[in-house]
């Protein structure tokens, strides 16, 4: 989710998994080390190329896009490996391939002249987008309620891994705006203490599917913004 109200979906390998797990039982009823185990051994290493190579280029793609549109990148310096322990989110993580990605955005930002910066997560989806106050609340509550200001909006703790927005379009906006913010700080540029709530807090969430980034190899996002966010 970026500070336009954009959101890219994951991308779609279901058929691909489906065949790798067939190829893999079919070798488990091989005869270890006959020819027959050998030549199904390379079938299972190719769906696993196959998977690979079709992550990469998405990463790829989308990583070039955002290099090349946008001024500022700024993204959360994520603990992927504190996450992978967890066993809910360890597939939908690994998927994300978030280390790979943001390699991807460093170096391609340094190429296309943009700015990139990494940012301490703690407290971007507590921190209130309309006045800045944090407020303390665990994974369970869903709903972020600023009792400075009395913003109400509903909160996605995890809102680009799982891209699951429904109800939870102001609050993950709100996240990207505290990201952004802080990378703008951390680079020293000055900015504008109107809140995204007051100027930018975009009307809905334009969610992309993965498969656009493939095509056509961008979002297809209209008109090209001088800075963005990318939040994990």
């Amino acid at each position: 989710h970026d500070t336009d109200g954009t959101a890219v979906g994951s991308l779609e390998l279901s058929e691909e998994r489906d065949r790798l797990e067939r190829e893999q039982r079919n070798l488990s009823r091989k005869e270890h080390k006959s020819n027959n185990w050998e030549k199904q051994r390379q079938t299972v290493a190719e769906c696993h190329q196959q998977i690979k190579r079709k992550r990469r280029d998405f990463l790829h793609k989308l990583s070039a896009y955002y290099a090349r549109e946008y001024e500022l990148v700024a993204v959360e310096d994520l603990n992927v490996k504190g996450m992978l322990k967890s066993p809910r989110n360890s597939r939908k993580t690994a998927s994300a391939a978030w280390n790979t990605f943001t390699d991807m955005l460093e170096y391609k930002c340094k190429r296309e002249g943009t700015h990139f910066v990494e940012i301490e997560p703690e407290g971007t989806t507590k921190e209130c987008a309309q006045c800045g106050v944090e407020t303390d609340k665990p994974l369970w509550v869903r709903q972020h309620s600023c009792p400075a200001c009395g913003l109400e909006a509903d909160r996605d703790a995890n809102a680009v891994v799982r891209l699951r927005l429904t109800g939870s379009k102001r609050e993950a906006f709100a996240t990207a705006w505290n990201i952004l913010s802080r990378g703008l700080t951390d680079l020293g540029v000055g900015h504008s203490e109107a809140t995204p709530v007051e100027t930018a807090l975009p009307t809905g969430t334009v969610v992309v599917p993965a498969k656009r980034v493939v095509e056509p190899g961008s979002p297809c996002l209209t008109e090209p913004p001088t800075a963005a966010s990318r939040q994990g």
